[in-house]
């Protein structure tokens, strides 16, 4: 049976590959390798999605950042990548977002100039990559009347109007992550979660079952260390200058009205913003910071004061609502596993830093990928399986991920025919009926109970809950909460859920609450 499963309970001993980590890049280094017919094990030692995957601004990067920074390669590769997720593998989760640019006093007419050739030189890295104009529609200009209307929060005062232009978004990082893995697991890759790795070279990686203590060593022909800021860890040689973004969680009330992402513009820079990003789910995202990190990395990272302070002044300089502490009702850290290939040390910013990604090999034979971006989590596994199969004389056939949907993915048209709930097909797509069936399958309940807000202004379902259980590997309130649904982004949204995430797992008959049972093993489709 093809398995997400937490802990190492019949876990096999020896596979072409070891995938270790279990973010973005892990989960899809495992689907490109066991689609081209190798024997894949992925672990994590702790859940899917657990590190920097979740912490992102949620959005699918065209590359236009890079472009603007003289990186054309990375721009291009991103803007590729955009294409691919948005048409081809994940429509379901990745959809165009539209974003102004308020063009307000602080913004000076050159500056506006020059922000609105990068969105002109965007669409044309839009229309080399192979994007379809239907999904990602030309930049054009707003008069103070358009914009307003697109964003009835701005301030007035001083918008003389905006720049409108597209970009992906997903519906959720986490729920990108889960899905790849899942799509791994329904072709044959072994994933497991709660499995620490303790030793590894490039032919045996020593693991211990976090649920019972108890160890196992696996064999292989090569080793992937996709271990993100933690990959130094695992392998000497890696050096990594991690870099902090924060994220605010606002209510939609504190701005309200937002039909698109606004880009405010940091007063005093020429090519800096604070993107506010309203989200599905009620909530709107502020960010992002990009602050050097010293020391001991941390399981969860924690936004600064100085971080918040920035990101509500700047915000509040492009809204009409002076926003304050209380606005916020929720904050988030990622950390970067960003790559110093300019041999610089420890010298300059991290924004200075190339976004590329690297794969290296250890002296004693370990892939490692590092560096990157979610974006382009797709390309970063093609990359390191090829090094993983030279490096481990493997017979496998070509990447096969470029048109390879993942599961639930179709056709937005299709998806928009569904006659299912909007908020599954959102996250689930054509898989919507098998979240619902499932739960009806494993609870008896009916749908109005199964579809039904679990708590009052927290829209996640029983229905989903469930499915988190049974289909997708969640064996604690915390990987429901936190992983499998985005509820621990609130802290009160997460204890009004609570009950319900304990429910979902008493129904399922997964040990208890507080962590799962020493041989839960649960399915991959």
């Amino acid at each position: 049976m093809n398995t997400i499963t937490p802990g190492l309970a019949e876990a096999p001993t020896e596979v072409d590959l070891v995938v270790i980590g279990l973010g973005i890049t892990g989960a899809g280094v495992a689907l490109d390798a066991v689609s081209r017919g190798l024997r894949v094990l992925a672990v994590d030692a702790h859940d899917l999605a657990f590190g920097t995957s979740r912490w992102s601004s949620k959005m699918v990067h065209g590359g236009l950042r890079y472009l603007a920074k003289g990186q054309l390669g990375v721009a291009h590769e991103s803007a590729v990548e955009r294409g691919i997720l948005m048409e081809v593998t994940a429509p379901h989760l990745a959809r165009p977002m539209p974003m102004v640019v308020p063009l307000n006093s602080a913004v000076t007419h050159l500056q506006a100039g020059v922000t609105h050739a990068g969105l002109v030189a965007g669409d044309v890295l839009r229309r080399g990559a192979r994007t379809r104009r239907e999904t990602l529609p030309r930049p054009r200009r707003l008069s103070a009347t358009e914009t307003l209307r697109l964003a009835p929060a701005l301030r007035p005062a001083g918008l003389r109007g905006g720049l409108l232009s597209w970009d992906g978004q997903l519906e959720d990082d986490a729920r990108l992550v889960t899905t790849v893995a899942r799509t791994a697991a329904s072709y044959g890759a072994h994933v497991r979660t709660h499995a620490r790795v303790l030793a590894a070279t490039g032919t045996e990686v020593e693991l211990r079952d976090e649920l019972t203590g108890a160890t196992h060593t696996v064999r292989a022909r090569a080793v992937v260390n996709a271990a993100g800021v933690w990959a130094g860890s695992l392998v000497d040689e890696v050096t990594l200058r991690p870099s902090r973004g924060t994220h605010l969680v606002l209510r939609q009330a504190s701005l309200p009205g937002l039909r698109v992402s606004v880009f405010a513009p940091v007063p005093g820079e020429t090519n800096r913003f604070v993107l506010v990003l309203p989200q599905p789910d009620g909530t709107v995202y502020v960010g992002l910071t990009d602050e050097p990190v010293d020391g001991e990395i941390p399981d969860v990272p924690e936004p600064s004061e100085p971080e918040i302070g920035f990101l509500l002044d700047v915000v509040s300089a492009a809204f009409a609502h002076q926003l304050h502490r209380d606005d916020v009702v929720g904050a988030f850290a990622g950390l970067r596993p960003l790559l110093d290939l300019s041999g610089s040390g420890s010298e300059g910013a991290t924004a200075d830093l190339s976004r590329r990604h690297a794969v290296l090999v250890s002296r004693t034979g370990v892939v490692t990928i590092v560096g990157g971006k979610l974006t382009t989590y797709r390309r970063m596994a093609e990359d390191a399986v090829d090094a993983a199969v030279a490096r481990g004389g493997l017979r496998a056939g070509p990447c096969r991920t470029r048109t390879l949907p993942l599961l639930g993915a179709a056709p937005r048209d299709v998806l928009a025919a569904l006659e299912l709930p909007e908020r599954l097909v959102r996250r689930y797509g054509t898989d919507a009926a098998l979240v619902l069936a499932s739960a009806r399958e494993v609870s008896g309940l009916a749908d109005d109970e199964l579809l039904a807000p679990v708590a009052d202004g927290v829209p996640v379902t029983l229905a989903e809950l469930l499915f988190g259980v049974t289909h997708e590997g969640a064996a604690d309130v915390d990987d429901l909460l936190d992983r499998r649904t985005r509820v621990g982004l609130v802290a009160t949204d997460r204890e009004a859920a609570r009950p319900a995430a304990e429910r979902a797992l008493e129904i399922a008959g997964v040990g208890d609450a507080d962590g799962p049972g020493p041989t839960q093993t649960l399915r991959g489709r």
